[in-house]
């Protein structure tokens, strides 16, 4: 009996032994669950703040800063998508170096202590090429994009289990020990669904039980898919998402994609949203419940090569996203965004453990607290009004909400953070040139010329299905005869070419020398090219450049889209009135002579001889041009200068800066731009009557210190001369704050040293590593009106506001003024609510 009751307690023990090991291994390997609230990682909920970095649109050497600003800025997680055609250029041949290491990419987001959401898809629309499908997937026999398609679910199937079996193998899943909380599966698949019917619905529940019998252990997102299966979680996109709700009740209500601003389209203006407003609709979606914000961008970034889809996306993915293109702070969006997180982490053990009461304090404002049993109270009061201040009681006191506005309250009592109230300090950046006057060579291709990339038959092909998307060129030859005796030969009007094409772009060439251009927009690809011709008696050769400015990533079977020129195909103004030239016989080239001689590399340069001297100044089309430079001391971004080129492509060193296309000057619509009332990508727009993009960044990582080959292809006739290395800096700091503006660090002290007395705010500036504040350009204290880069002095000034900054300020790289009257000689006008602006010049 003894013996036995021994082995039994024995017995027990072990298996509570077993059991506490097994938990203490699960612990440290970590789990990923959700409830109503939040998503808990390790069984600790969390409000988590998301934001989007892809990696091959920046440099492995840029990826540990970006990460790092990003931590700094209150992320907790970084978002990419699994970018296909990156990863699988043919089928079966993988690629995972420089831009596309994902592995390593992940890992140091890792070593930073973030979290991951990956975004396998493996569609992921994004302005990328062809949605970041790759271009053979196109041509699998029968296949049909995103819909209950066997071989386009054979190809996904594959390509996704890869990726998460690599993601395994690198232990990479929270389940692991990793930093991967959350996957994705298809991407914004609502829309095509709705459109396209019983198959898209069957095809999105295959996904969805796909993606989950993989087995990672965290759980699978679909965003824009409000019927996402059972357990993947639904979530929202778009600018605003606090109306947004979950499928289940017991899903949380996650925020995939909050746009920071919106892509730069070749011939658009530049969008971009006031810092205000996103903080407000983040604010607003936490209110109600949100517990995952991800800002798509926080950073965009470049799309180098030929990666950008649509078409017509530019080269920069910049998405006015707290960090800019070149990965620097964009303030005071990065700023007041990183004050928006602080707060909200106030609130935290509120918002996960409270019950959530709404009370109406207005026509327009109310008031979302957060009260738990244990005692924690956080409040959230609205103006929603888009123009009126709004002064409401709650809780026994007073509070004054600017329009369109919401002040977060950790403790239900004092104001920490006003979405309207600006305390981060804002940055106007310069463009500097850092480059003599380039020595250039130029060599000028043939138009259409024949080589073994070059074919002849009956009619017209389409663009895509011919190139395979491996340049963006296709030449179409064909030639005409024209009779002496032709009217316009004896002063009539000369004929006229007509040609229909479904797009990108057109150079038209009669007998080797340019005769038009013509190209569409985002909005209509298609083109039509009618103008006259210089067409002589005898043969004439008509060559037409057609011109791919990327493909196609959004719509439903985008695979089947077309572009080049398709025709019809005609002259008119003959005696015979018009002569269709669609089925005749016509001549191919694939691509460059220019591109075939790799002129763009190292190996490819010595292939031509180049021309040196006047040639070179000329406005030619067709012409590549090249020079050598070495690389400018510092650490400071750079960008190549296009501005006094027209369209083609850049080449460092080998490596692809992207397309430029700086004579599409962006359309109108750019108007002054108030932060209040719904916003869109219409509403807040620069770059009017300008280029599309000027700028093009140049990577650091891609330069040697001397020697560095510089390569451009010009379409249309540009001048060289003009194009300029510059450096992206701090031209100046600014700060723009209320005396009494509320700011975290206020309550943090008081509550620190439980100080009942208010605290003043402070005036921070600081100019970028390896500048210092040379001298103060404005400062006023009082009521000055106006914006950073254009103060202006209002009615009430201190006239000692100058000397304070220029005391603590000039000389350092940082620095810190308390707003008091005191400072600045006196109160300048009693019984006003006063406030600071200073503007620093940083050099």
């Amino acid at each position: 009996m003894g013996l036995k009751l021994n082995i039994a307690i024995c017995s027990v023990i072990f298996v509570v032994a077993a059991v506490l090991l097994s938990s203490w291994v699960s612990s440290v390997e970590g789990s990923v669950s959700y409830d109503s609230k939040a998503i808990s990682v390790d069984g600790q909920r969390k409000i988590l703040i998301s934001g989007s970095i892809h990696y091959p649109r920046s440099t492995p050497e840029m990826w540990p800063d970006l990460i790092q600003k990003a931590k700094e800025g209150g992320v907790d997680v970084i978002q990419t998508y699994v970018f296909w055609n990156g990863h699988e250029p043919e089928p079966g041949k993988y690629y995972f170096e420089e831009r596309y290491d994902l592995v390593r990419f992940i890992k140091l987001i890792q070593e930073a202590g973030l979290y991951v959401h990956l975004r396998i898809g493996p569609y992921a629309c994004a302005e990328w090429n062809f949605g970041g499908f790759p271009v053979w997937l196109k041509y699998v026999p029968g296949i049909s994009f995103r819909t209950d398609n066997e071989p386009f679910k054979a190809a996904m199937q594959e390509f996704t289990t890869m990726i998460v079996d690599m993601m395994k193998a690198e232990k990479l899943f929270e389940t692991q020990g990793g930093p991967i909380i959350l996957s994705q599966i298809e991407n914004e698949y609502g829309p095509m669904e709705y459109e396209l019917g019983a198959p898209a619905r069957a095809y999105s529940e295959w996904a969805a039980k796909m993606a989950v019998d993989l087995g990672t252990g965290v759980p699978w997102i679909m965003c824009k898919q409000d019927d996402a299966p059972d357990p993947i979680i639904n979530t929202c996109n778009g600018y605003y998402c606090d109306y947004f709700s979950p499928n289940k009740a017991y899903k949380p209500k996650m925020w995939t994609e909050a746009w920071t601003g919106w892509f730069t389209e070749f011939g658009g203006p530049v969008p971009y949203r006031p810092v205000e407003d996103m903080a407000y609709s983040v604010a607003k979606f936490i209110q109600s419940g949100g517990s995952y914000i991800n800002y798509y961008m926080y950073h965009g970034g470049t799309n180098f090569g030929r990666t950008a889809g649509g078409p017509f996306i530019a080269t920069s993915y910049d998405y006015d996203a707290p960090l800019d293109e070149y990965g620097l702070l964009r303030e005071p969006k990065w700023g007041h965004l990183k004050d928006l997180h602080q707060a909200i982490k106030l609130c935290e053990p509120a918002l996960l453990s409270g019950d959530l009461t709404v009370t109406s304090l207005g026509n327009n404002q109310e008031a979302h607290v957060y009260k738990s049993k244990t005692g924690h109270c956080a409040a959230f009061l609205g103006n929603y009004d888009q123009h009126s201040f709004a002064e409401v009681a709650f809780a026994d006191q007073h509070y004054n909400l600017p329009p369109w506005s919401i002040s977060i309250l950790p403790d239900c009592k004092n104001t920490v953070y006003n979405t309207a109230r600006i305390g981060a300090q804002s940055s106007q950046m310069k463009m500097t040139p850092v480059s003599k006057e380039f020595d250039w060579t130029s060599y000028k291709e043939e138009a259409a010329s024949l080589g073994a990339n070059s074919f002849t038959m009956v009619g017209l092909v389409e663009q895509v299905n011919t190139t395979r998307d491996n340049t963006d060129y296709l030449w179409y030859t064909t030639e005409v005869e024209i009779d002496p005796s032709e009217g316009f030969f004896r002063g009539g009007k000369p004929p006229v070419l007509t040609v229909s094409s479904a797009g990108h772009a057109l150079h038209v060439f009669i007998n080797g020398q340019l005769s038009g251009t013509a190209y569409g927009s985002l909005a209509d690809p298609r083109l039509t090219f009618s103008d006259s011709v210089p067409l002589k008696a005898g043969v004439n050769q008509i060559s037409l450049l057609s011109i791919a400015v990327g493909l196609p990533n959004i719509g439903p079977h985008f695979e089947t889209w077309k572009a080049g020129v398709l025709g019809p195909v005609s002259l008119t103004g003959l005696n015979e009135r018009r002569r269709d030239l669609t089925w005749q016989k016509w001549s191919y080239t694939v691509g460059l002579e220019g591109e075939s001689l790799s002129l763009q590399s190292l190996s490819g340069i010595s292939s031509v001889e180049w021309v040196e001297g006047s040639l070179v100044s000329e406005r030619l089309p067709l012409t590549w041009y090249k020079t050598t430079f070495n690389a400018p001391e510092g650490d400071e971004p750079l960008a190549l200068d296009m501005n006094t080129m027209s369209k083609g492509q850049v080449w460092i060193n080998g490596q692809s800066i992207g397309r430029y296309w700086t004579q599409y000057k962006a359309s109108s619509g750019c108007a002054p731009c108030n932060y209040t009332g719904w916003f869109n990508e219409k509403k807040c727009l620069t770059n009017c009557g300008e280029a599309s993009q000027r700028w093009y960044h140049v990577p650091r990582s891609w330069l040697r210190p001397s020697g560095n080959l510089l390569v451009v292809f010009e379409e249309w006739g540009g001048n060289p001369y003009g194009i300029t290395l510059v450096k992206r800096e701090v031209a100046s700091v600014c700060s723009d704050i209320y005396e009494w503006q509320p700011t975290l660090v206020n309550w943090e002290l008081r509550s620190y040293w439980k100080i009942d007395k208010p605290l003043r705010p402070e005036a921070h500036l600081s100019c970028a590593s390896g500048q210092n504040i040379s001298s103060i350009k404005f400062a006023s204290f009082g009521t000055p009106e106006g914006t950073c880069g254009n103060f202006q002095q209002g009615s009430c000034h201190a006239f000692h506001s100058y000397d304070a900054f220029e005391r603590y300020c000039v000389g350092q790289q940082s620095c810190t003024v308390p707003i008091t009257p005191e400072i600045f000689g006196g109160d300048p006008c009693p019984n006003v609510m006063k406030k600071l602006s200073v503007e620093a010049i940083c050099s």
